[in-house]
């Protein structure tokens, strides 16, 4: 059956859980949102939103050197204590954010970090490229929107598709490890150096 983005993004909401997690859970529920939810609580997939207010103090930051030495990544991911910052499975998780933002480049973390300025021009470039190619007016904001979202999804790392599991975005991968370890587990910042950029050739 075919299960409406609407739904996936209500069942998302309700539960925090992954926005494929939801997707499957509602194919599983016949698109039930009652039985849904029961399906994510059972995996345990919708506690991961209620430990997102919690502080996250400890963690660890994670290094990636990639292509022979021209890009490199540093990157600090918290958590609530220091026992769960030094299992394997957080670590993995460190490594794996780290070779994400060295492969796929993101700008910023989620999408409130990008500064207004910006969202205005590229709002206003979108803009103008659907008028000047001639699509109907009533469709400019549709096509508009949709251009905004995939400019989030190329510029935020949170959105970006995981690099070994397309299906999911790096939010789910953050939102799993969330549910599996049982603590407030965020992304806090990151540094990409790429050799020679910003300098002229």
């Amino acid at each position: 059956m075919e299960i409406s983005a609407a739904l996936v993004g209500e069942l998302r909401e309700k539960t925090g859980a992954g926005m494929m997690d939801c997707k499957k859970a509602l194919l599983e529920s016949a698109g039930d949102m009652e039985k849904a939810v029961d399906y994510l609580r059972q995996k345990g997939l919708a506690l991961a939103s209620r430990k997102e207010g919690r502080a996250a103090a400890e963690g660890l930051v994670g290094s990636y050197i990639h292509g022979g030495g021209k890009i490199g990544v540093l990157v600090e991911i918290n958590c609530e204590t220091d026992f769960v910052a030094r299992t394997p499975e957080f670590q993995n998780l460190l490594n794996d954010v780290a070779m994400q933002i060295a492969a796929a480049n993101p700008r910023y973390i989620r999408r409130e970090d990008v500064p207004e300025d910006e969202l205005e021009r590229e709002h206003r470039i979108y803009h103008q490229q659907a008028i000047e190619s001639g699509k109907p007016e009533k469709l400019v904001g549709k096509i508009v929107d949709g251009k905004m979202e995939r400019f989030y999804s190329e510029v935020c790392l949170l959105e970006q598709e995981f690099i070994k599991d397309p299906d999911r975005q790096v939010g789910d991968l953050i939102k799993d490890a969330v549910s599996r370890l049982g603590e407030n587990v965020q992304v806090k910042r990151f540094t990409r150096y790429h050799i020679g950029e910003g300098v002229p050739r």
